[in-house]
């Protein structure tokens, strides 16, 4: 039987990175320390070492934080916990019961608040493999009235004193995953999204840091909520000089609501500490994606060139034209054709047709059967378009079923593309959309599903009016589970209008996202950069796009356009019949390229580099570092007369490489000799130590802006 009179800890650890808990039992658990491991350091004289007082002007007892920071404790900054029974029951405090260890790196600590009827289970794991840290809770009301949770984060995670910058990520439409910086202050840094996914503006991800940390030396932390819905993501620094950050479900009011001995689970936040910089965050990051999250079912098998027909046709659908765009984008190289938008119902705009997923007898009288087999006759999987959880006024669906909307009693609907959202939360609008994709995915033997949501639910109100996004978004993932289920084989990309779905969460029932609607390349390079800082290449679309961007206007040529696509899941996105011969080979060698790398693009380690803001250099290392790849993307004009030196990172400093300029195919230099032509740099390569690379870099050549040069290590 334990000792209550011991303190206990529970104390987790890698090679790397260490979770000390206080977890005594009848006391409140508290956080001791996350961070680097100190394996001389036990957990009591840590607990010692952080020992603190009261002081004057306050409450003559320390009031120490909670992993909940509930408002029974007393504390004046923002609680973790939110919840009462109409009014009462809502100063809970949460004192160990017991600890559950399931393995050396995964265990459950047990609390209760017996007056208020709450039990409570935090689920701890740290990846042995990975070093990155999972947490979820669990939240049980023991009592026979309801219980109404207002807010519930995953966990009040304490912020190292030495990280004075915090890195946000928001953006907006065509402009996903912008980096905010904020220096230290009293007070807090909140985001909320109440879009109803993710959204373009508020990526439930925050990073902090340490003055002196980039992306190769310094220490960082980054966390994630993996959730689809709507979300609070917040960092409170408190009068204390105590800075914890909060991320969870954001609920509206009533939306959550627990009857007698019914649990709710939050969902995972996800926490990196990092002691080596940035690059190091993101590939923790990565290796928790590709190994605890993401399914098998793609993890082997090479990454399929995608062509997709929207900028090529929008909704202009002609079989004739949808075979010849297929001719060509197979010689050029392409190994799935995805027929966007326009292929259904009595959808010839973006007004009409949501939700009536049938193939529209007006363009297609006999189905698309004629155009399925051609593509399979050039050699390439067959992808199509979806927006399940819409539908538009004009559609025979809505017609029939009206009620099958979410919306707020009383409460005009926001104008939002024409359309609005179906209720996946009632059984039979979920068995209607399973029925209706499942039968195309069945007549056409469908490869791959791009999933797309529009809007933002801005009134998500169900049976009864109360709010629904909870439910919705799981209803959405048990609807995508159930059709992989049925078809095993069965690839999905999550799509909102561009990066407005990507998280986690929903890369666990599906396989790719799509980052952003946007295909300029300029814009691309900081759209991924961004991205990466959570999401590797494997699962971040990736395509060229036209050569005037419909978005921005801009226009590139095609290496550039090219060099950008490479460094992610690739694709191609433009009418071809409107691209050049010339322009036309200079894909084709771009995409040879990419299926020539892609292994080591998807399966090294990523890393950023720290260069002056007119450059973008990025690049992937074999885990052997026997092999690498770097891109370096030129996005304005420098103030000097050259270029600078760039340092690579991550090669083996004992070893030589062989570095060779792989893109563009002619040299790009603006004026000559350059280092092109004296280390032949696109011809036989040079010969040179890793310590070199590593410590006094390689000068750049002079090159226009909107160029992108890929450099290529093989170790010899």
């Amino acid at each position: 039987m334990a000792d209550v009179s011991k303190p206990n800890f529970i104390v987790l650890s890698t090679d790397r990175v260490q979770l000390m808990i206080a977890a005594s039992f009848g006391q409140r658990p508290s956080f001791l320390h996350w961070g680097s491991i100190l394996p001389a350091a036990s957990a009591e004289e840590l607990a010692c070492l952080s020992t603190r007082q009261w002081a004057f002007g306050g409450p003559n007892a320390v009031i120490a934080p909670s992993i909940s920071n509930e408002f029974g404790l007393g504390i004046t900054e923002p609680s973790g916990f939110v919840a009462h029974r109409e009014g009462v029951d809502w100063a809970c405090i949460f004192i160990v019961t017991r600890v559950e260890w399931h393995t050396d790196y995964d265990v459950s600590l047990h609390c209760q608040d017996a007056n208020v009827g709450i039990g409570v289970v935090y689920r701890f794991c740290l990846g042995p493999t990975h070093d990155g840290l999972k947490i979820n809770t669990t939240f049980k009301n023991l009592r026979e009235d309801d219980l109404l949770i207002d807010w519930a984060t995953v966990a009040a995670l304490p912020v190292d004193g030495r990280f004075t910058r915090t890195w946000g990520f928001t953006g907006r439409w065509a402009r996903e995953f912008e980096v905010e910086e904020i220096q230290a202050h009293r007070g807090s840094y909140l985001r909320e999204n109440k879009a109803g996914r993710t959204s373009h503006d508020n990526f439930p991800g925050l990073i902090t840091l340490a003055p002196f940390t980039h992306e190769k030396a310094g220490p960082c932390a980054g966390f994630h909520l993996a959730w689809s819905g709507n979300n609070r993501v917040r960092l409170d620094r408190h009068s204390d000089g105590q800075a914890f950050v909060q991320m969870g479900e954001l609920l509206f009011p009533g939306e959550l609501r627990l009857k007698a001995n019914e649990t709710y689970q939050t969902p995972s936040l996800y926490a990196v500490w990092s002691d080596t910089g940035l690059s190091t965050l993101s590939q923790t990051f990565h290796t928790i994606l590709q190994d605890d999250v993401l399914d098998d079912r793609t993890a082997d098998r090479p990454r399929p060139v995608h062509y997709n027909t929207w900028e090529a046709v929008y909704f202009d659908h002609n079989e004739e034209r949808l075979m010849t765009l297929a001719e060509r984008a197979a010689e050029v190289g392409a190994e799935r054709f995805v027929l966007d938008d326009g292929w259904f119902g009595g959808r010839r705009n973006d007004r009409t047709g949501l939700g009536d997923w049938t193939v529209s007898g007006a363009v297609y009288p006999n189905g698309l059967g004629k155009i399925v087999e051609y593509v399979r006759s050039k050699g390439m999987e067959f992808g199509i378009w979806f927006e399940p959880e819409m539908v538009n006024p004009d559609s025979h669906l809505f017609r029939e079923h009206p009620d099958w909307i979410l919306e707020a009693p009383c409460v005009e609907q926001v104008p939002f593309r024409e359309q609005y959202a179906l209720d996946l939360s009632r059984p039979e609008v979920s068995d209607y959309l399973f029925s209706s994709i499942d039968a195309v995915v069945r007549a056409y033997q469908v490869d791959y599903i791009k999933w797309d949501m529009n809007r933002n639910i801005s009134h998500p109100g169900g049976l009864g009016g109360v709010p629904a996004i909870h439910r919705q978004t799981h209803a959405v993932y048990d609807l995508i589970n159930r059709l992989r289920e049925a078809h095993p084989l069965l690839e999905i990309e999550s799509c909102a209008s561009g990066g407005a779905r990507a998280d986690f969460e929903i890369l666990r029932h599906t396989d790719r996202i799509w980052a952003s609607d946007n295909n300029d390349a300029l814009d691309r390079q900081s759209i991924q950069r961004g991205a990466s800082y959570f999401f590797p290449l494997r699962i971040l679309g990736s395509h060229v796009g036209p050569r005037r961007c419909h978005i921005t206007g801009r226009i590139f040529d095609m290496a550039f356009r090219v060099g950008t696509a490479i460094f992610g899941h690739m694709g191609i996105e433009a009418d071809l019949a409107d691209e050049t011969p010339e322009d036309l080979e200079v894909l084709r060698q771009g995409l040879a390229l990419y299926k020539r790398h892609r292994a080591l693009i998807h399966g090294g380690d990523f890393y950023r580099l720290d260069t002056s803001d007119y450059l973008n250099v990025v690049g992937v290392v074999s885990r052997e570092k026997t092999e690498a790849l770097f891109s370096c993307a030129k996005l304005e004009r420098h103030s000097t007369i050259l270029p600078e030196r760039v340092r690579f990172a991550g090669l083996n400093a004992a070893k030589r490489y062989r570095v060779q300029i792989v893109w563009p195919n002619k040299s790009p230099s603006i004026t000559s000799p350059s280092i092109i032509d004296r280390a032949d740099l696109m011809g036989e390569g040079l010969l040179v130590s890793g310590e070199a690379l590593l410590h006094f870099g390689m000068q750049l050549p002079l090159v226009h802006i909107n160029t992108c040069l890929i450099y290529h290590f093989e170790a010899v």
